[in-house]
């Protein structure tokens, strides 16, 4: 097994940076609606997802992404990260991370060296997701192999992408959009950073959920900002103050729309 071994992180702990972390995190309607209905979330609200990093040709860091099967029944061809819900017998978060990746892409344990935890996050659906750091150590012994009933692509990225404005000049694979509305069920908006990339396996579309916790990774990683506006003019609060209480369920229960699945 990898090492599940840990620290926890969330950067270099000054004010500065947690205020940027609390920039991309999720809405924080969520996260109160959280803190008030349900104090204890049990296992069946937990989950994990592996940041599988590794070196590229060029020495940049880059991460394995997946995207989902047409086949699932909740955000189908979305771009996730390797990851789950936390079964009963995953001693932790990293347990989770690690046994998710191996039924998805057939990543072995053994090659991966878990380095830290991240603060974790909260889904639309009401998920404690963690995501969970790891460095492949040895990429040309990784053989993916594909369960075709949850993934339907395997790619990677570099992971520096998700704090660069892209520079066409230099990369013309690279595209990003900084924000993008979409619509919920019952009319809500929500806005998201989005990321777009053109690779050999085809081209894939980065957002919600997934784009933030890689923000905060790489911004973590990398100790430094996003060279774009982290702080997302964001109208959904005004919303849900306005909509129906009724709505407001629905609305959560929805997801995050197209590129921002959900852990499910």
């Amino acid at each position: 097994m990898g090492s599940c071994e840990n620290e926890h992180a969330n950067g270099n702990g000054d004010d500065h940076q947690q205020q940027e972390q609390d920039s991309i995190s999720p809405n924080p309607l969520i996260q109160d609606y959280v803190a008030k209905n349900i104090p204890v979330l049990s296992r069946n609200k937990r989950a994990a997802v592996l940041i599988c990093i590794f070196g590229g040709q060029d020495g940049e860091l880059r991460v394995i992404l997946t995207r989902r099967s047409m086949k699932l029944s909740s955000h189908p061809g979305d771009v996730a990260l390797p990851g789950g819900k936390m079964d009963e017998g995953d001693a932790d978060d990293c347990a989770t991370a690690l046994r998710e990746a191996t039924e998805e892409i057939g990543l072995d344990p053994g090659l991966v060296r878990v380095v830290a935890n991240l603060d974790p996050f909260i889904s639309s659906n009401l998920l404690t997701v963690v995501p969970v750091v790891g460095v492949l150590t040895r990429v040309e012994d990784f053989k993916p192999v594909l369960n075709e009933d949850e993934v339907d692509a395997i790619f990677d990225a570099p992971l520096e992408m998700f704090l660069q404005v892209p520079n066409f000049s230099l990369d013309p694979h690279l595209r990003r959009s900084t924000q993008v509305y979409r619509e919920r069920v019952g009319g809500l908006k929500y806005a998201c950073h989005v990321f777009e990339l053109e690779t050999e396996q085809g081209n894939f579309v980065v957002g919600g959920l997934t784009a933030s916790i890689l923000i905060q990774a790489a911004s973590i990683i990398y100790k430094r900002s996003p060279a774009f506006n982290q702080s997302l003019q964001d109208f959904s609060q005004l919303q849900w103050a306005l909509a129906p209480a009724n709505q407001v369920v629905v609305d959560m229960e929805d997801g995050p729309g197209p590129g921002g699945s959900d852990v499910g």
